[in-house]
């Protein structure tokens, strides 16, 4: 039952439109159709109808797609170590993947960090038996009322189910399925309380959201995310990353260290841009208008954070 209520909630979420707008005031009819047109929305809808892949990478160690940010996932003897839980809205086709990688239940979950499309589905994973891991600053997020501005979203708090109860403030180790994980902290970038999971004998990076394959990333300013700190980011996982390593993003298909190298060059190209154009005193309107990031566009910009959306939050953690 509780399961079955937190998807109602969720779904009450994206669908507030419709309850507000008729009868509500008009400060919250106008808070409730910026919702409706919420990058959230729009992701929720898809992660509801989309199908979910499980792509195998190296030994033990699997991808699942197809539910808001991709799921690492560690198959051990007695049981399975998840990174990230994906959108509560496609549990059912979630779970039948995860159960095709292994009937054993989950043991771990580690949340990359706060957003809802890599934590909604922590409550239903505890329930079926994972400890749930975080940063401080995600579990502390988690707990509270969120507004997210740049999505013209407001996330309630999560249930107490859903809360990480295994808390990092910089890194932790696990010994998991015959690995060694190191789970490590970033200093500031997507959010304020990334991590990364680096399968140590599988040489395997799951970088969480400070890396999107082929897609403008999301930048969470509201919580301390900035442009410099998603290169800073960048950086660390190139530093980490050899010519062996699979690297999954936290969006996108799963790549190489070329590609990480390839995607922070396009943060900087981005960043160096738009921080010349600010500094010459052009507002962010002008400085849209002026397509900092056009040598960029057909590769990064189709996705939900389109040209005009990422040079926006560039420009305001400037």
């Amino acid at each position: 039952m509780t399961l079955k209520l937190n998807s109602a909630r969720l779904v009450r979420q994206a669908l507030a439109v419709t309850v507000l707008a008729v009868g509500g005031a008009s400060w919250l009819g106008g808070q409730a159709l910026a919702q409706a047109d919420s990058p959230v929305t729009r992701i929720n809808a898809e992660a509801a109808t989309s199908d979910i892949t499980v792509q195998p990478v190296r030994g033990n160690i699997s991808v699942v797609m197809g539910s808001g940010g991709n799921i690492t996932v560690l198959k051990g003897d007695d049981g399975k170590l998840m990174v990230d839980t994906g959108i509560v809205l496609s549990r059912v086709k979630l779970s039948a993947a995860l159960d095709s990688i292994s009937a054993a239940p989950p043991k771990y979950a580690i949340n990359t960090h706060w957003h809802w499309d890599h934590t909604s589905g922590n409550e239903w994973i505890h329930q079926a038996g994972a400890t749930i891991i975080a940063h401080e600053n995600t579990a502390k997020h988690l707990a509270a009322r969120v507004r997210v501005e740049d999505w013209q979203y407001t996330f309630d708090p999560s249930p107490e189910g859903a809360l990480p109860t295994l808390i990092i403030r910089s890194d932790l180790t696990l010994n998991f399925g015959h690995e060694t994980v190191l789970i490590r902290s970033y200093s500031p970038s997507h959010t304020d309380g990334d991590l990364y999971v680096y399968f140590a004998k599988a040489d395997v990076l799951a970088t969480g959201d400070t890396y999107w394959n082929g897609l403008y990333p999301f930048i969470d300013t509201g919580v301390g995310g900035g442009i410099d700190g998603m290169i800073q980011a960048a950086n660390a996982n190139i530093a980490l990353a050899t010519d062996k390593t699979v690297v999954v993003p936290g969006h996108g298909p799963v790549s190489g260290r070329a590609q990480l190298i390839e995607y922070r060059d396009m943060l900087v190209g981005i960043r160096d841009n738009v921080a010349a154009l600010k500094k010459q005193g052009k507002s962010l309107g002008e400085v849209i208008a002026a397509k900092p990031s056009a040598a960029y566009d057909a590769k990064w910009g189709g996705f939900v954070i389109d040209p005009a959306f990422f040079t926006r939050l560039v420009y305001n953690s400037l």
